[in-house]
C-alpha cells in the first residue's frame, strides 16, 4: 500500500461483515450492508499539532483493531481495494 496518512489521520482496512449470525441464519449476498465499523490499522499519520507547535502522539499503532464511528471514515480504493480514512479522534476504542 502507498498511502501515508498526514496529521492525526489514520488508514484502516475494514473488518469485513459476518455472513452468518449468531442465530446461524446466512445472511444473503443481496442483502443490504452497512459500512464495517471495526477495522485494523494499517499506517498512522505523525500526531496532530498542538498550540505550540509539537507533535502529539499517537494513541493507536499500527495493527491495532479498533471500533470507530459509524459515519465518520472517509472511504479510498487504493489498486481495487478499499480502505477507510479516519481521524484519530473518531476512533472510539481498541480491541484487545
Amino acid at each position: 500500500m502507498n498511502i501515508r496518512p498526514l496529521g492525526d489521520h489514520v488508514i484502516v482496512d475494514p473488518m469485513k461483515p459476518e455472513e452468518k449470525t449468531k442465530a446461524g441464519i446466512i445472511i444473503p449476498g443481496t442483502a443490504d450492508k452497512e459500512k464495517p465499523e471495526q477495522g485494523t490499522v494499517l499506517a498512522i499519520g505523525p500526531g496532530k499539532l498542538n498550540e505550540q507547535g509539537t507533535r502529539m502522539p499517537m494513541s493507536v499503532k499500527v495493527g491495532d483493531k479498533v471500533m470507530f464511528k459509524k459515519y465518520s471514515p472517509d472511504e479510498v480504493k487504493v489498486d481495487e481495494k478499499e480502505y477507510f480514512v479516519i481521524s484519530e479522534s473518531d476512533i472510539i476504542a481498541v480491541i484487545e
